[in-house]
């Protein structure tokens, strides 16, 4: 027992040297890709510089193409002299460790625009409510999840959102419950304002692609997408969690408002497509609602909204 004891010491004591020497050959190259990534950086920037340049007809193309070719065999030459050095031991070659770049990152989603409904053999010229009046606004948080390990070319954005949609009624008009058919009437007096504001909670997801920059910033390397176009499609579902009808006018020399928090029929569970195109944080945005916005027997009303978003990191 002792004996095997003893050579099992042995060995580990022999192997012991071997594996810390593969430990270093392993943190030896990773320092070497550190030290070409560094220079290939280098690199794209001055052959920016160069690009640029031409560009400006400061200088001609047979020039910048000159430029580029010392460039790059100036930085070829300058990653085997620092890995020269690096191999033999220079403390005055010092390598930076950049972490990789997250998977995940944040996102805070604002958008408004125009809103209205979309209803059976009717189109938005004839709709009941104002095209320029009629609002909406959704603000949210949100993740978004590159899809491969190494490109951030496809990447999915998930998160929650509140939306509040309005609808202004046309020809001094009201929303008007009549035995849970919602109907719009005329009111008594002129209206300065009608209004319905119905408010959702829902859970936004958009599968989104478009080109990116790999850079290094903070000791990190990032995905920029800004000065990027990009392309988001997806869709929503969530709950109807409010709604309130504001109505504002004149009564006997005062201006009178009212806010009416009735039972609207509106559907409890909310769905709908959604998609945008756009250049860096903002996009064209358009959402629309497949579920009907009032209950049943109600005429077939589909929200639709058109506007800005903007996506900020």
């Amino acid at each position: 027992m002792q004996k095997i004891c003893f050579l099992t010491v042995l060995l580990l004591t022999l192997s012991l040297p071997h594996v810390f020497a593969q430990k270093d050959i392993v943190i030896l190259e990773k320092k070497k890709e550190v030290i070409r990534n560094e220079e290939k950086e280098k690199l794209k920037k001055e052959v920016l510089s160069i690009n640029k340049q031409y560009e400006d007809e400061v200088i001609t193309f047979e020039e910048a193409e000159k430029l580029k070719k010392e460039a790059a065999a100036r930085r070829a030459e300058k990653i085997e002299e620092r890995i020269a050095r690096l191999e033999k031991g220079d403390a005055s070659e010092t390598v930076r460790e950049i972490k990789p770049a997250r998977r995940t990152e944040s996102i805070f989603v604002f958008a408004a625009g125009i809103n209205n409904t979309l209803q059976s053999g009717r189109g938005l010229n004839s709709s009941d409510y104002k095209v320029w009046g009629s609002r909406f606004a959704e603000l949210g948080i949100a993740g978004q999840t590159r899809l491969m390990e190494d490109n951030n070319f496809a990447r999915i954005n998930y998160g929650i959102s509140f939306q509040f949609n309005g609808l202004k009624p046309t020809d001094n008009r009201y929303f008007v419950n009549n035995n849970k058919l919602i109907e719009l009437q005329k009111y008594p007096v002129d209206l300065r304002k009608s209004k319905l504001n119905y408010y959702n909670l829902v859970f936004p997801v958009h599968f989104e692609f478009g080109p990116s920059r790999k850079i290094e910033k903070k000791g990190r390397y990032v995905y920029d997408t800004e000065k990027q176009f990009k392309v988001g499609i997806g869709g929503y579902a969530g709950l109807n969690i409010g709604a309130r009808q504001k109505l504002k006018y004149n009564h006997e020399g005062k201006i009178k408002k009212e806010k009416l928090k009735g039972d609207y029929q509106l559907n409890d569970f909310v769905y709908g497509l959604s998609g945008y195109l756009g250049f860096g944080e903002t996009s064209f945005y358009v959402k629309y609602d497949l579920n009907p916005l009032f209950k049943s027997p109600n005429l077939q009303h589909n929200n639709i909204s058109v506007g800005v978003r903007f996506d900020f990191k």
